[in-house]
């Protein structure tokens, strides 16, 4: 690897850099979204064109059931048009963008590198390790801003140790993360660190096939089923897949679990009484405040949702965040409680294409605020710091959290 792509913006702090072209300031999307199930539950909206070209339609699907049935239905509703957004910077093959019976023998394949034995070892071994290192940096102070402190950096730690990386090189592999989370604000910028890391993960992968390790690059280049195994660019597709579902999921989510105990201190009295609480307040967050409002799909044929006619061909939009919040499914669904009587949620997507990470994603939320509690007696918002908020009209999160505690 040449040294300037292994030193793609070392002077930068990646949190500095975070691309939130998708975010903006939007701290309520919610009212829109339920306008659009209450008055066009399937909307057509006309995508520009250039001049002289048929216009195209897109169709947003906003009430629950109608948008699990697109996640559940992948043979009308394909999902291979996230490989032309994803592709360039997490190759060809990344798992999203499989259709059956490829993404079936895909999935197989590399959710063995997930079982609960695994989960369980990573837990004690390296999520507890990493974020209770974090913690030790503001413990002493009586005061800290969780986000820029705990819950940017500590996913990407996460996934490094996961890969099985030296300790050295987890900087660098926050940015390479964040420069390929961003690439739609510094396209230039993605590609190169993509670059970099399959670069970097090639030199990994042929080290795990000459020493096996004990870590997931090693499990994936040994994992085989039924004869088959995964080839280096499936290898490499997967593990830069890792990034925006590893890091940038796990830190929106963190984030915002923060922010609703916070900002419900009952809530948070509740949970810091009976951790028992912990899975399901997880669970309300999911499904008041996910991290990510939307997903994508392409028609493979002509169909109908709803009663509306969609052709083939046509980009269908799912609205999770307003399936998540249904009012025919969830009673009084902008209220975040976590004694409400559960009902799976959709953020993790439905169907085939149920996110492989969820499990990993959960442990690492019930680890985080489990490790807040047991060492920041009285922890609470810091009155006099910014305004936290969570904001963004795709991707959703705080951009500071502020606190105090002792």
């Amino acid at each position: 690897m040449t040294q300037s792509r292994l030193a793609v913006e070392d002077a930068d702090d990646p949190f500095d850099s975070f691309d939130d072209a998708f975010g903006g300031d939007v701290r309520n999307p919610y009212a829109e979204l339920a306008v659009g199930r209450r008055q066009h539950p399937v909307q057509r909206v006309e995508l520009p064109e250039p001049t002289g070209a048929t216009p195209q339609a897109m169709f947003l699907v906003y009430r629950h059931d109608d948008v699990a049935h697109v996640l559940r239905d992948g043979e009308t509703f394909s999902s291979h048009n996230l490989v032309d957004i994803m592709g360039p910077a997490m190759g060809e093959h990344i798992i999203l963008g499989m259709d059956e019976p490829e993404h079936r023998r895909h999935r197989a394949l590399v959710s063995t590198a997930f079982r609960q034995k695994i989960l369980a070892h990573w837990e004690t071994s390296l999520v507890r390790a990493v974020i209770d290192e974090l913690i030790d940096g503001f413990a002493q102070r009586g005061r800290a801003e969780l986000v820029r402190e705990l819950t940017f950096p500590f996913p990407s730690q996460v996934i490094a140790g996961v890969l099985g990386l030296p300790r050295t090189d987890f900087p660098q592999f926050q940015r390479w993360s964040v420069a390929i989370i961003s690439i739609n604000s510094n396209w230039e910028r993605g590609i190169e660190a993509s670059a970099a890391l399959k670069d970097y993960l090639a030199d990994v992968l042929a080290s795990r096939r000459s020493s096996p390790q004990d870590d997931l690059v090693n499990d994936l280049a040994h994992i085989e089923l039924d004869g088959e195994r995964l080839d280096d660019e499936e290898i490499f597709s997967f593990l830069r897949l890792l990034l925006p579902a590893g890091v940038e999921t796990t830190y929106r989510a963190s984030g915002n679990l923060l922010f609703a105990l916070l900002s419900h201190p009952e809530q948070l009295d509740a949970v810091r009484r009976d951790r028992s609480l912990v899975p399901q307040a997880i669970e309300e967050l999911l499904r008041w405040e996910p991290p990510l409002l939307l997903t994508s799909r392409v028609t493979t044929r002509d169909t109908e949702i709803g009663g509306v006619a969609i052709p083939a061909g046509s980009s269908v939009t799912p609205m999770l965040g307003s399936a998540n919040r249904d009012e025919t499914r969830y009673s009084d669904p902008d209220s975040f409680d976590i004694f409400r009587d559960p009902k799976q949620h959709i953020s993790f997507g439905h169907g085939p294409h149920m996110c492989l990470g969820m499990h990993l994603a959960r442990m690492e939320m019930r680890v985080v605020v489990n490790a807040l509690l047991d060492r920041l007696p009285d922890l609470r918002l810091d009155p006099d710091g910014d305004d936290p908020h969570i904001h963004g009209q795709i991707f959703r999160c705080p951009s500071s959290l502020p606190v105090l505690f002792g």
